[in-house]
């Protein structure tokens, strides 16, 4: 590609995305794009190529009379993060004379060694504070709303324990197998391309402290302690599966071993199912259970709080008077939002029990939410760190981690369109 070739692929899919039906929107796109986007192939990645990369970013500087300040945003191969570090840092490019930061892609290694490995890579060349690990579940709306949601409300902080608490439930499903990524996904699996960390962010602010403020250093410091709490995971507690062939939506799709690209003997897990102990004063015995799946029954991500019962009912469950726990839904995509459990009477002379909810809807009140993407680039922009993950977060993570992956455990199959294996079941009832 060149500056021109470039500059038409982005304004037609500027334009696309944004609904393509005015034509005047187009010219406005594409006259955009012709001045400020341009296109440097990086060739074959020598010293010699980084150091035309250094140059042709010098002269666009200077000629439009920008302050230098540059970030590299690494959507490359996993391979190449460290390599492109060094070279980038060879060639003068890790500072400037305003700012320069890196943008990490997960996944951030594959096991604790290679995490911590790729950490020092990093370091050689760019400060910590230089690094934006990205993670676009953290860019969600819904997801930031844990933070403001218990911190912000004294009536939901006060029974965030495991006195009121009976179990967690962090579920992401999703009803799309691995499209075209068989080569990318055979080496990963669920647990490392979802699990360790889109459910392990998840979990963390869901289980976190109260930070001493609303700021990079003191939230990391604060999920880091929650990682650092986890029990090891016994083989007891981890569910793997594989989808089979079976239905989505009403039309008939392959099994995982019958998608293109994938050996017939495979043995990765597409579904994965744990369940988790923080041992900590909060939630000791408070038991978090991680969920995610490919062609499952549907795309939710939800973290489920379930409360305890009250320890004594005064109501006769022969007269309707069951007590059902109050529970708690942050629904993260689709619909996001919250909604509430709460037992009142049922119409009636009996004194009869009837569950209801109450809900908020993000859409309803705000109207469309930004992408996830949107909101962590302008942080990148801006400097803020606080929805992108530490190194330290990267290795506590994987160490939790890195046992599951070396012990062999049974991959058993499930249908497409269901939620998954029923082997699943038994870690709620152990």
């Amino acid at each position: 590609m060149d500056d021109v070739s470039f500059r038409k692929d982005a304004s037609e899919s500027i334009h696309s995305h944004l609904g393509g039906k005015r034509a005047a929107d187009a010219k406005k796109i594409a006259a955009w794009c012709d001045k400020h986007l341009f296109y440097h192939a990086i060739g074959k990645s020598t010293a010699k190529d980084f150091e035309l990369l250094r140059a042709r970013i010098e002269e666009l500087e200077q000629k439009n009379k920008l302050t230098s300040n540059r970030v590299f945003y690494l959507a490359i191969p996993p391979p190449a993060f460290g390599p492109t570090a060094k070279s980038l840092g060879k060639a003068g490019l890790n500072t400037s004379s305003g700012w320069t930061r890196l943008v990490i892609e997960k996944p951030f290694g594959t096991d604790e060694k290679s995490a911590e490995e790729l950490n020092d890579q990093l370091h050689k060349h760019f400060h910590e504070n230089q690094i934006y690990r990205i993670d676009h579940f953290l860019g969600k709306e819904t997801v930031q709303n844990i933070v403001a949601f218990r911190f912000g409300n004294a009536l939901f902080e006060s029974v965030w324990n495991r006195e009121k608490i009976e179990k967690v439930e962090i579920i992401v499903s999703e009803d799309l197998g691995i499209e075209s990524r068989a080569d990318y996904y055979e080496k990963s699996g669920a647990l490392r391309d979802m699990v360790q960390n889109h459910l392990t962010q998840l979990m963390a602010l869901t289980a976190m402290e109260i930070p001493l403020a609303f700021d990079a250093e003191d939230i990391r410091y604060e999920k880091v302690k929650v990682l650092k709490s986890i029990a090891p995971l016994r083989k007891e507690d981890v569910v793997m599966g594989q989808y089979a062939e079976g239905e989505i939506g009403g039309e008939g799709v392959v099994g995982y071993k019958q998608e293109e690209g994938v050996s017939p003997k495979s043995t990765t897990e597409t579904f994965v199912a744990l369940r988790m102990r923080v041992e900590n004063w909060r939630w000791h015995g408070v038991p978090f259970y991680l969920t995610t799946g490919k062609r499952m029954k549907e795309r939710r991500s939800e973290i489920i709080v379930t409360f305890r019962c009250p320890p004594i009912s005064i109501f006769d469950p022969r007269k309707g008077g069951a007590v059902s726990p109050n529970v708690l839904v942050i629904a993260v995509q689709p619909n996001e939002g919250f909604r509430i459990s709460f037992e009142v009477k049922a119409p009636g002379t009996e004194m009869g029990l009837k569950t209801e909810w109450m809900h908020f809807s993000y859409s309803e009140v705000f109207g469309p939410l930004p992408e996830a993407y949107h909101t962590l680039i302008v942080d990148v922009l801006e400097g803020d760190q606080t929805l992108f993950v530490s190194a330290d977060e990267t290795v506590a993570s994987w160490k939790i981690y890195s046992p599951v992956l070396q012990s062999k455990h049974t991959v058993y199959p499930y249908p497409a369109g269901s939620m998954g294996p029923q082997e699943a079941e038994r870690l709620r009832k152990n």
